[in-house]
């Protein structure tokens, strides 16, 4: 990874929750490429079982429109885990609707980003939201 961003933090991880395997792999490539640990999980059961462990993330990527739970439903019952209380948590999207975006706010999410979207847009609010510069 020698082509790594110097201002990713040694050791952020990112967990991406996406059912869509083409999508997965490209943020993968891409943040990893960032510098950042990424853990990939396709489906809300896999997200929701890692978030649920011990390993440490400081932030996760949820699709909205996954099998098992949604990423709502993730991101509602993360907000209720008490080792995730300040986990930063972006939700992607094909669809940006207003509806899905007012409630991924009201059940705390950090951002909303509708696909497609800047990878550069992404690395800044990832930057942003771990507090890496």
């Amino acid at each position: 990874m020698s082509d790594q961003d110097p201002s990713a933090p040694r050791g952020t991880r990112i967990l991406v929750a996406d059912d869509e395997p083409h999508i997965r792999r490209i943020l993968a490539t891409f943040l990893e490429g960032s510098g950042f640990h990424v853990k990939e999980v396709r489906d809300g059961a896999e997200a929701l079982e890692e978030l649920g462990g011990t390993t440490p993330y400081d932030l996760a990527l949820l699709d909205i429109m996954m099998p098992e739970h949604t990423g709502l439903e993730v991101l509602a019952l993360t907000r209720g885990m008490t080792h995730r209380e300040g986990l930063p948590v972006v939700i992607l999207t094909a669809k940006g609707q207003d509806a899905h975006r007012e409630a991924a706010y009201r059940l705390g999410a950090d951002d909303f980003l509708t696909k497609p979207f800047s990878p550069k847009k992404l690395l800044a609010r990832i930057h942003d939201l771990t507090g890496s510069s």
